[in-house]
């Protein structure tokens, strides 16, 4: 039997078709009180507590994450101390040590702190991240053996190489042993490798899947530092919990659960990157502009755009580089260059998006459309789809891919999934079928490679399958809140508090919070598609808030209809700072009438 929804202020509808629940169930209510009075919580910070399921008894360890208390044994990892002693015999025979990254942020970060942890054994090792559009994701033969014909003795896949069986073979074939440190979903048998670390192997028992790859490599460096110290080299360890500035950017980047050690990790490397050790990182803040205390938000849609736009429309490398350099005259020099390629990507992203978006509008027209919005074009960028297809997503709040076809009509495509719809398995089923060339991914994520006389039938078969699921979805689509707050409430003080229960990201959401029949006193357009409102409680006090891009949405029509009334307004709180002062700001998700 399953329990009566619970609206909350009553909003069965709201301005963007949502209804409002509660996020806690009266269990976790009463999980509240005891927080809140146990261990003087505030009661808001109490609720958002127990509403992601922190127990009472755990409230003090959760308010203050360790590494010590929360790092996984790395040996329960398969493989792992098969990797470390190989990683540990290359330093100790100084062999020359071949880094194969992603051309992502993970696989950027990753490649920097391997590289930065042989360093300090003054090991030089060489870092090799493929050409997304002319070499495409992994390792590739070529590029493996060129490697081992450049001195390496040892290539490490990081972020990559679980399914790369035929790479990994050319490298042993020209004489070289193969690590793969990664975390993808496995697609087959699993290479012949030295080692293959990978949370996500069907023999796996570590319970470490949610780790991005810079987790993993972590997990690696901690155990083959402890390998190199039984072997009493002269060296002392270094100072891997200072790394933990990579780890953070890359879990928060990777977008996975920010849980367990996880969540540690980015506690403690946002700690590690206000103290700007890492040049790289330190730089990208400054081209930025970023102004204030770097949190999860400034590493996900400021600096991780910048390192992957090298990877979309640029020089793959550059990110890795920039992470691994300790040169501040280099890293402006590469952080500048990411800055401008970040620009342009942006500029083609708005031209494909108007594109993307009138196909996927004319889908929609009418009625309720396809289940997954499938939209193409042949004079795409290959490296933007992952983008637009996320963008595409949050529009038609529904499953999305964009493909982008080559003159020889073969198409790079990436889709984004809503929660609850296994996109990587409709991939693989696609591919089994025939329907794609290949295919692959996990539940949130995808890539494809599709031929142009083939689209019509994989549509055809998205929407055989996905129809069923994707509609049921929406229809259970709801907006869960945490609690209600005043205008007057929505202090410093609460958002430092706050913080203290992140950071938030997937797998902890941030809190949503509903300010309760307050006025907008004012609602403009701010920049190309924000729109700035200015609320009022009834009690007088006021506050700023904004709703990112929502011009031309359901929402922003309904806050501009809505001047001069009193209404109900979801969001989140955050801090903004202006001329040297921080105040509480209002992020505005949802609204309903009052």
């Amino acid at each position: 039997m399953t329990a009566e929804k619970r609206y909350f202020l009553g909003v069965k509808r709201s301005a963007t078709g949502l209804a409002w629940e509660h996020r806690l169930s009266e269990r976790q209510e009463m999980t509240a009180l005891a927080i809140a009075q146990g261990h003087g919580v505030p009661d808001i910070v109490a609720r958002v507590l127990a509403g992601r399921g922190v127990l009472a008894e755990d409230t003090e360890r959760f308010l203050d994450p360790t590494i010590r208390d929360l790092l996984p044994d790395p040996a329960s990892l398969t493989d792992m101390e098969a990797a470390a002693e190989r990683i540990a015999d290359a330093v100790v025979r100084r062999e020359k040590v071949a880094i194969f990254g992603d051309y992502d942020v993970d696989g950027a970060a990753t490649s920097a702190l391997l590289k930065r942890f042989l360093a300090h054994y003054g090991i030089e090792a060489e870092i090799y991240i493929p050409d997304r559009i002319y070499e495409g994701y992994g390792p590739n033969p070529e590029a493996m053996r060129e490697l081992v014909s450049r001195g390496a003795r040892l290539i490490v896949t990081v972020d990559c190489g679980t399914n790369s069986a035929a790479s990994i073979d050319a490298a042993r074939e020209v004489g070289a042993d193969v690590v793969v440190l990664d975390h993808h979903q496995v697609g087959g048998p699993l290479p012949v490798a030295r080692a293959i670390v990978n949370p996500n192997r069907d023999d796996d028992l570590s319970g470490q899947g949610h780790l991005c790859a810079a987790g993993v490599v972590f997990l690696a460096l901690v155990q083959t530092a402890k390998v190199l110290r039984s072997r009493n080299l002269d060296t002392p360890p270094p100072d891997l919990l200072s790394m933990l500035d990579l780890v953070a950017l890359a879990t928060v980047c990777d977008v996975v659960p920010l849980t367990g050690v996880n969540r540690a990790f980015v506690v403690k490397g946002l700690l590690a990157i206000r103290q700007q050790k890492n040049v790289g990182i330190s730089a990208l803040a400054r081209v930025s502009r970023i102004g204030e205390p770097i949190s999860t938000f400034h590493l996900a849609f400021l600096i991780g755009p910048r390192i992957n736009a090298g990877g979309r429309i640029g020089d793959a490398a550059l990110g890795s580089r920039l992470l691994a350099t300790d040169d501040p005259v280099e890293a402006g020099t590469i952080a500048e260059t990411l800055d401008r390629l970040n620009q342009e990507r942006q500029a083609m992203e708005q031209e494909m998006l108007s594109e993307a978006r009138a196909e996927a509008d004319a889908e929609l027209a009418g009625g309720t459309g396809p289940a997954v919005i499938v939209t193409a074009g042949p004079k795409w960028h290959p490296g933007i789809v992952g983008l637009l297809a996320s963008r595409l997503k949050d529009h038609a709040r529904r499953p999305a891919f964009a493909i982008a076809f080559n003159p020889n009509g073969l198409g790079t495509g990436s889709g984004r999934s809503v929660s609850g719809f296994d996109l990587g398995k409709l991939v693989r089923e696609a591919a089994d079928r025939g329907l794609i060339v290949k295919g692959g991914g996990h539940a949130m994520a995808a890539g494809i490679t599709v031929e142009r006389e083939k689209l019509g039938a994989l549509r055809a078969f998205f929407e055989e399958r996905a129809a069923a699921d994707v509609f049921r979805l929406q229809g259970e689509e709801s907006l869960p809140i945490d609690a209600a707050l005043a205008a007057d409430g929505a202090t410093t003080t609460l958002l430092d508090t706050l913080e203290k229960a992140g950071p938030f990201g997937a797998g902890h959401v941030a809190p949503v919070f509903v300010l309760p029949r307050h006025k907008i006193v004012d609602a403009r357009l701010v920049g190309s598609s924000h729109i700035r409102v200015d609320l009022r409680s009834d009690g007088g006090g006021r506050i700023q808030a904004i709703a990112f891009r929502a011009l031309d949405t359901a929402l922003g029509d309904f806050l501009f209809k809505s001047r001069g009334a009193t209404v109900h307004v979801a969001g989140s709180l955050s801090s903004n700072y202006w001329n040297g002062n921080r105040t509480a700001q209002f992020r505005i998700i949802d609204a309903a009438p009052a």
